[in-house]
């Protein structure tokens, strides 16, 4: 049995001082949490409008973004971006069929304050996913789009991160 709260070896107790002390040492040296209320992220909720998506990566792309930004209610920023995915062959048979590929994604992007017009942060964020391409041709069809799919999101979350972090370390 556990010995709970009173009692344990040292390092339990050393363990719970550190957790009950951590928040101070934190705000102290003026951290705060990006969803907290007044955080950075807080600044970004339902004001960033994301330019229209024109083909079936940009609607992924925009509907991650959408969920974690919320809908823009009213807009103060505009996000520009460029996708741009290839496809390449890692697995190969004897008889030289490929049986995976990797789907490298890369996605430029601007945010832009709607009032002035001036830019606020922009970058590249990238990365990769893989799918099988063993089975069915419906199956290979499924499994590149749900690549495709997972790549975005991945991306969009990316994205998220550094807006929140460039809007953070703005006065």
């Amino acid at each position: 049995m556990g010995e709970g709260w009173g009692g344990g070896p040292p390092v339990d107790r050393l363990s719970r001082r550190f957790l009950l002390i951590a928040p101070l040492v934190l705000a102290a040296c003026g951290f705060t949490p990006a969803y907290a209320p007044g955080g950075a992220a807080t600044a970004l909720l339902g004001t960033v409008y994301v330019q229209d998506p024109g083909d079936r990566n940009g609607f992924d792309l925009v509907e991650r973004l959408e969920e974690r930004l919320g809908r823009p209610e009213a807009p103060r920023y505009d996000l520009a971006y460029t996708i741009t995915t290839e496809t390449l062959g890692v697995g190969f048979t004897a008889d030289n069929q490929i049986t995976r590929y990797n789907l490298k994604g890369v996605i430029d992007y601007t945010l832009t304050d709607r009032a002035s017009g001036a830019r606020v942060t922009g970058g590249r964020v990238q990365n990769f996913t893989a799918y099988s391409a063993t089975g069915s041709t419906v199956a290979g069809l499924a499994a590149e789009e749900d690549a495709g799919l997972r790549l975005m999101r991945i991306l969009a979350d990316q994205i998220v991160v550094r807006l929140v972090a460039a809007l953070a370390s703005q006065p």
